[in-house]
């Protein structure tokens, strides 16, 4: 097959290698991707109001949502396997229209105020650092990661962006740093507790929202699409179908990238309470407060890790975030999709791209508190993420779809369990609100 003139240059393929740790990494791809864009400016913020307002107290939830949230991402990997298309192209070949509708909508005004999130804290931080005004910054921030998205490959831009990311595994040095009272850890981490009042449990289904996020479903999906396209299955016919092969590799990028979000998540948490809630700053209202919990490390430089890390995990998570809204649309209406596609022969789907990012710019500049509305952010996934996950989990188990490959009992026993974890979260929400 002649190659598409309308594509971006993609990465050269890796070089086939009998290395086991070297086959182990090349076998990394989308799952990481995901699980790194899941530590996006919105989590760092979550978590750290977590570790502040609770402690140690709420450690537990690194370790229970570790198994619900590959599973969930593991069915989305599954359906793009195995049916060449993107979750919102399997759901529109065999479910009625208004069930897409729904979704994408549901979609769309999740990612919109994720983004806004993003965009704001990135703002703040670079405010921070630089001393120049927040909103310049987000402009700037805004125009540049549109342009970036659609004018190079997303996929040479994410594996640079990874080294900028690692600066989030300072806080597992701060943590250690700060002396934690080990014992403490080890049984907030095994024995779980929550206190009934509406502050807590907020606090808990923003956790869930920020690691079990509905936009991470579609790009999960996605970019196995667009992987299989790297290799030279340009068409629907040469994708459908997976092998075990292909399966086991996706089941071991998607636990690696779960896993090592999560970790971030447990250490971000935990150094937060080690230091901001030992020292009674339970209110975390600004990046340079959130910053603090960095210092038993860098010291005066905590600033300058926190903001860092903020930022490059913003510019990795924000095309995550228009991009799975673009792909949703795009197959919403069968448009032309990819981000390794030209503007000129994909322009409908670069245009709810980057009108995601514009709407995303806007609403940000009509907040105050960037870090209220990173934390607010997490918790409206948490709220939305519900019916997204059934219709994930109903299209993951349909033999119509997936055929041999429907999911098998401990991914419907997990992909359920976690479904019906986040629909308990949100009646739990409404029930404390005003407690």
């Amino acid at each position: 097959m002649k190659p598409d003139p309308s594509a971006k240059p993609a990465p050269e393929p890796p070089p086939h290698t009998h290395n086991p740790l070297v086959r182990y990494f090349q076998t990394l791809g989308p799952g990481l991707v995901t699980g790194a864009s899941d530590d996006d400016p919105s989590g760092i913020a979550t978590y750290s109001v977590a570790g502040a307002a609770f402690g140690a107290g709420l450690l537990w939830t690194a370790l229970f949502t570790f198994p619900l949230m590959a599973a969930i991402q593991l069915v989305c990997a599954r359906i793009g396997l195995v049916t060449g298309r993107g979750l919102a192209g399997a759901v529109r070949q065999h479910y009625p229209r208004w069930l897409l509708l729904g979704a994408c909508f549901i979609l769309l005004v999740a990612n919109v105020f994720n983004i806004a999130a993003d965009l704001g804290g990135m703002a703040e931080a670079a405010a921070m650092l630089t001393g120049l005004p927040a909103v310049p910054l987000l402009v700037l921030f805004g125009i540049g990661i549109t342009l970036i998205t659609v004018y190079t490959s997303y996929a040479t831009f994410a594996r640079y962006l990874k080294w900028l990311t690692s600066v989030l595994f300072a806080y597992i040095i701060a943590a250690f740093l700060a002396h934690p009272d080990w014992s403490a850890v080890l049984r907030a981490t095994f024995v779980p507790s929550l206190k009934w009042n509406s502050a807590a449990v907020a606090t808990l289904v923003g956790i869930l929202g920020t690691t079990i996020s509905p936009y991470l479903f579609f790009w999960q999906a996605s970019q196995e699409v667009e992987e299989e396209k790297s290799r030279g299955k340009r068409t629907l016919a040469e994708r459908r179908g997976a092998t075990p092969h292909e399966l086991a590799d996706a089941r071991l990028d998607v636990n690696t990238g779960m896993f090592f979000s999560n970790l971030v998540m447990f250490f971000i948490i935990l150094a937060t309470a080690s230091t901001l809630y030992r020292s009674g700053h339970r209110d975390i209202e600004t990046a340079r407060q959130a910053a603090e919990a960095l210092r038993p490390l860098a010291g005066d430089a905590a600033y300058l890790l926190f903001g860092l890390g903020l930022i490059g995990t913003g510019l990795l998570a924000i095309p995550v975030l228009a991009g799975s809204a673009s792909f949703a649309v795009a197959e919403l209406f069968g448009w032309r999709a990819g981000l390794d596609l030209k503007p000129r022969t994909a322009r409908r789907f670069y245009l709810v791209l980057a009108g995601a990012i514009v709407c995303g710019m806007v609403l940000s500049m009509l907040q105050t508190n960037p870090i209220r509305i990173l934390f607010l952010s997490a918790v409206l996934n948490g709220l939305l993420a519900p019916p997204l996950m059934v219709m994930v989990m109903l299209v993951g188990s349909n033999r119509k779809i997936m055929g041999e490959h429907v999911n098998g009992f401990w991914l419907k026993l997990l992909g359920w369990t976690a479904t019906a974890v986040m629909i308990i979260g949100a009646i739990a929400f409404f029930a404390t609100l005003g407690s």
